[in-house]
């Protein structure tokens, strides 16, 4: 709490004696407190910096390397070939003694020694890990070199490494060669398109190939040259932050709670476990004592994205949104009926405990005073589009109290929500996941702040969940936060037997801080505009989330199929049976191998896949030739995602090609038709047991219910879905009612906008 203390720290009075000043000693003392607390993490991080920048070497393989070179020279064998005595020339001659000089040149030529070792080293691990070819090696068969490559790996990164230790040592994201990608592009369209459609397209790509795109490719590989990424900040930019419309059901996502536990019923308690594990986990986030993620236990994966998880908000504009991401920040938002909150986590530069917390909270849950006018709604704004919400802020909240206010919400860690409804509780009643599911994609439309990188939402029976913004880290980084926090919760903090928090709060702690606003009924007027489309758009969502525990990956390794294929493929099976006809199907794969990856598409319907499907439909179809194309169909599924791991997918190459002859105000048909194409599946699997903080066969009842998102186009399907444990399956499924198809009117009617 020191900042509460900081304006009454030091107060003065005009007397006809002079300024009589006045010292608040405990103020005084909560501002050094703090101070410390930031200087040590400014120490922390340096100190982890270093460690950084010369993994996989360590400070002591420096001290040894010293230590090596001085006995040489005492033993008079000289490792320099020379180079100490020339440094020692070099040196200025008013030291103290020859021997001195000796040693402070024998010390400079081992740090130069050591710190070209070092570059010789991160160059060896990056080519290390552009090596790619243990992906597709077959299930259980390893060749010699792969064996040799994680021999070598285990040698390179035998010191624990911090968070971000392999970033500088990741390879770049290779541009794939145009004939690659448009001929997995034609191939992935085949089963979707009659002879004469794909004769068309054929025809266009042709044209492409020849005329239209070495020149494009040629700026791409430059860009690729000069950046660490060519494909993610335009990603970035134009996939998430020029979108003008809702981010609310149409980019942000969900999580949700244990699927059959609650740690603890009481709200205020679970939100001050959870709240304090968050925080937690953003300490160990600074200072990089988390461990990257691990393929194969020994190939890292980029860490870029967990930079912005806390203290980071999408700040709305006219044409283009930015990010804001502050390096520390000391307070948590919290909305509860209508009211903002500000409570600080912190006090004397030390983290409040849950039963602190706890006590903060009960006192917001406590509070009887009733919203401002205008207040209750005023989140209604980042449900909206994004244009209203951009004049809105600039005109409403660009100074006073409500700039102030805005500004607590903006540089928060993240937001909180303590709900009034309960969701959750009964998995296997019909219609409550449903309900949980669109709780916490869309709420009220007024009561999650959408633009925040995530906000938690703990309901009044204790039961948690977030919605998470998009444009700043896909899902599997929100989901290792998430996995961290309920470990934490339930198995490190615990509850007592009432349900309460562990220790005893300090009832000295200052209460939680009251935002104020001042809005007229011109921003009134905005937020119910806002209010109006995004209940629209949330009305129109159509959820199912609903648990299959007949099998799991379980049966489905035993078969000798991957379990993520064995999903695609039935995605694509209950798709025909639903509509009658194949679609463009998108699955999220990660690129995370690569330095600043986020993510690819995999194509998910094929040829071999359809051509299973139909011989489901068949009734004269025999089970072996079921067998064989099922097999062909996840063998082809399991290439497709490979390549997309590796650099070699489609959509993220055509879509820079695109922009870059936007750039260049050159005109493709078919880019420009290839990038309007719908994607009416749209799937997406939830990373499970990334972390290992308990044993899920010790505790099956604490299995993830995953997360999901809202449908991509009108009249189609988000499906995502979560293998937790050996037997279950969660699947969250999303359309809408409308299922309008909208027909652009624009003659390039592709999606992303104008560069």
């Amino acid at each position: 709490m020191a900042e509460a203390h900081q304006a009454v720290a030091f107060q003065f009075t005009v007397t006809p004696e002079g300024l009589d000043f006045q010292l608040s000693r405990e103020a005084v003392r909560q501002l050094y407190l703090a101070a410390v607390h930031s200087w040590k993490k400014r120490l922390v991080r340096a100190k982890n910096s270093f460690l950084t920048g010369v993994y996989p070497a360590s400070p002591s393989s420096w001290m040894v390397v010293v230590a090596a070179t001085a006995g040489s020279c005492y033993c008079q064998v000289d490792p320099s070939l020379g180079l100490i005595a020339r440094i020692r020339h070099w040196l200025p001659h008013g030291w103290d003694s020859l021997g001195t000089l000796t040693a402070v040149s024998t010390v400079l030529f081992s740090t130069g020694a050591w710190l070209a070792a070092v570059l010789l080293f991160r160059r060896v691990l990056r080519l290390l890990l552009s090596y790619h070819g243990w992906m597709f090696e077959p299930h259980g068969h390893m060749s010699r070199s792969t064996r040799l490559w994680i021999a070598l790996m285990k040698v390179m990164s035998i010191r624990k490494p911090l968070l971000y230790s392999f970033q500088s040592s990741l390879p770049k994201l290779p541009v794939p060669p145009v004939k690659a990608t448009i001929a997995r592009y034609l191939e992935s369209v085949r089963p979707l398109l009659d002879d004469d459609k794909y004769a068309e397209m054929e025809a266009l790509a042709k044209e492409f190939q020849e005329q239209t795109a070495p020149r494009l490719q040629r700026y791409l590989r430059l860009k690729s040259w000069w950046t660490t990424n060519y494909v993610s900040d335009w990603w970035e930019e134009y996939v998430y932050l020029r979108g003008r419309s809702p981010i609310m059901v149409n980019s942000n996502y969900y999580a949700m709670d244990f699927l059959y536990v609650t740690p603890s019923p009481i709200q205020a308690a679970r939100a001050a476990n959870v709240v304090h594990a968050m925080i937690l986990y953003r300490r160990r986030l600074d200072r990089g004592e988390i461990p990257p993620m691990m393929a194969l236990g020994v190939v890292p994966m980029c860490s870029y994205q967990s930079e912005r998880m806390f203290n980071t908000t999408r700040v709305p504009g006219k044409e283009a949104d930015t990010l804001l991401h502050l390096a520390d920040t000391k307070h948590l938002a919290v909305y509860h009926k209508g009211r903002y909150y500000k409570v600080w986590l912190y006090y004397g530069g030390q983290l409040l405990p849950p039963a602190d917390l706890e006590m903060q909270f009960q006192r917001i849950l406590d509070d009887p005073s009733p919203p401002q006018p205008g207040e209750e709604r005023l989140a209604a704004l980042t449900a909206g589009e994004r244009v209203p919400w951009a004049e809105a802020r600039a005109r409403f909240f660009s100074r006073g109290p409500n700039k102030v206010a805005l500004d607590a919400i903006e540089r928060a860690a993240f937001f909180l929500t303590l709900d009034e409804e309960e969701h959750g509780q009964d998995p296997a009643r019909p219609g409550c996941m449903d309900a949980y599911a669109k709780s916490l994609l869309h709420g009220r439309c007024y009561d999650r702040w959408f633009d925040k990188s995530f906000t938690l939402v703990v309901y009044k029976n204790g039961k948690v969940g977030a919605n998470a913004e998009h444009s700043w880290a896909d899902a599997p980084i929100v989901g290792h936060l998430w996995e961290f926090m309920l470990a934490t919760d339930t198995f490190q903090l615990g509850y007592t037997e009432g349900g309460h928090c562990k220790g005893d709060p300090r009832t000295q702690l200052s209460p939680p801080q009251r935002l104020r606003w001042d809005l007229p009924p011109e921003a009134v007027a905005a937020i119910e505009a806002s209010l109006r489309v995004a209940r629209a758009l949330a009305e129109d969502v159509d959820f199912c989330c609903f648990a299959f525990s007949t099998f799991g990956k379980g049966l489905i390794k035993r078969c000798r199929t991957s379990p993520d294929a064995f999903i695609q493929i039935a995605l694509q099976l209950a798709h025909f049976r639903d509509k009658g006809r194949f679609c463009l199907t998108y699955e999220a794969s990660m690129t995370r191998l690569f330095r600043e990856g986020r993510t690819e598409t995999v194509r998910s319907c094929t040829s071999e896949s359809t051509a299973f499907v139909r011989s489901m439909a068949d009734p004269h179809g025999s089970r072996s030739e079921r067998q064989r194309l099922f097999k062909a169909a996840a063998e082809k599924h399991q290439q497709l995602y490979r390549l997309a791991m590796t650099g070699a997918g489609i959509d993220r190459h055509l879509f820079c090609l695109y922009l870059v002859s936007r750039y260049l105000g050159t005109q493709s048909p078919f880019l420009a038709k290839v990038l309007a194409e719908p994607w009416r599946l749209s799937t997406s699997q939830t990373p499970q047991q990334q972390l290992k903080m308990f044993d899920l066969n010790k505790f099956p009842d604490h299995v993830s219910s995953g997360g999901g998102f809202g449908p991509v186009a009108d009249d189609g399907y988000g499906v995502s879905y979560i293998i937790a444990g050996e037997n279950l399956i969660t699947f969250h499924v999303s359309s809408k009612f409308s299922r309008i198809c909208a027909c652009p009117t624009d003659p390039d009617p592709c999606p992303f906008p104008d560069p």
